[in-house]
């Protein structure tokens, strides 16, 4: 079973999930920022992803939309098309092109070269995608071109970081599981960063592709015995935190994450961007589309602010000391 999520009514459309209520009224009486929007113009933001979000992400888009003046109802209406799957994303981008959205928010990897293929014309801002120029959604960072610009995930170089820092958890890595989804093609440039590094290390490394939340179980039961887990960032994986937490606790698998979110689930470690602050500042990208800058003269921004979060009664059941040198240096300790 996926996470317990809050539900709201939305407006229904085939195919489309249900969105937190947490953020109902999220953007309600907001000041209004000088020359945010035309007057009297009511716009259409388009939020497309593969599974729920985490609701931090959600919450800091619009918050960043509230900092620049958008009140939802009066100047802006969220029109989300969640899909179950990644099969069914060209259908609920379809979906927001019917609907004349003013700009697509591509949320993660999956839905940028589906939206990108759904319109030509609309603008579409993505969040937290996998090396967009390697994948061809655009043709440089610092000129895009086309309708598409938006905000990075993170560099390669970073799962090099990933393996160090759980090698200090665990203090000894002989074999560790990599955890990753099948049908995300930023996914190969990151397998090959974390195999020179894990060569460089001494580290072998067991590379379990999922497919869906089917595979979980099967991939956990294939690493029993492995040192740690990394977990790469797929969208599926945010859908099923507690699940996945879950399964790494009941295998003995210290495992290290993208997302804090995980963290506080239950997670051991998580390291790497921020992406609360990604999407807050993608609120930024939407303003100026509305106020008529091109997607190809924005160029893609990459992440600023990283963090690292250890949970220390995590630690404890797994049996782990986390040394004093690597809590000093954590953004956050859970006890």
């Amino acid at each position: 079973m996926s996470d317990p999520i809050r539900t709201g009514p939305l407006r229904h459309q085939p195919g489309r999930r249900q969105f937190m209520a947490a953020f109902a009224g999220g953007l309600l009486a907001a000041p209004i920022a000088a020359q945010a929007r035309q007057v009297g113009k009511m716009y259409r933001l388009g939020f497309l992803r593969d599974g729920p979000p985490p609701d931090t992400f959600v919450g800091a888009l619009r918050q960043g939309l509230r900092e620049l003046g958008y009140v939802e109802g009066q100047h802006i209406t969220v029109e989300y098309e969640l899909a179950r799957t990644s099969k069914e994303l060209p259908a609920a981008a379809a979906r927001l092109v019917n609907l004349k959205v003013d700009v697509i928010l591509a949320s993660g990897t999956p839905p940028v070269p589906v939206a990108k293929s759904a319109t030509k014309t609309i603008p579409i801002v993505f969040v937290a995608a996998i090396d967009p120029v390697a994948t061809g959604v655009v043709a440089s960072l610092a000129r895009p071109g086309g309708n598409v610009t938006g905000f990075a995930g993170f560099g390669s170089e970073l799962m090099g970081k990933r393996l160090e820092l759980l090698g200090e958890a665990v203090h000894k890595l002989p074999r560790v599981a990599v955890l990753s989804q099948a049908t995300n093609p930023g996914n190969t440039e990151y397998i090959r960063q974390l195999e020179r590094a894990a060569q460089t290390r001494g580290v072998q490394l067991q590379v379990l592709a999922v497919r869906d939340a089917g595979d979980f179980e099967r991939a956990f039961s294939e690493a029993r015995g492995a040192s740690g887990l990394i977990q790469f960032d797929d969208v599926i994986f945010t859908s099923y935190r507690q699940r996945l937490v879950g399964l790494a606790v009941r295998y003995r698998l210290p495992t290290i994450y993208g997302f804090k979110e995980f963290v506080n689930a239950g997670g051991l470690m998580a390291y790497g961007p921020d992406y609360a602050d990604l999407y807050r500042r993608a609120a930024t990208y939407v303003d100026k589309i509305l106020k008529g800058a091109k997607p190809a003269d924005l160029p893609i921004e990459q992440p600023t602010k990283f963090e690292l979060v250890i949970n220390l009664k995590t630690a404890k059941a797994l049996g782990l000391a986390i040394p004093p040198s690597l809590l000093v240096r954590a953004d956050q300790v859970i006890e």
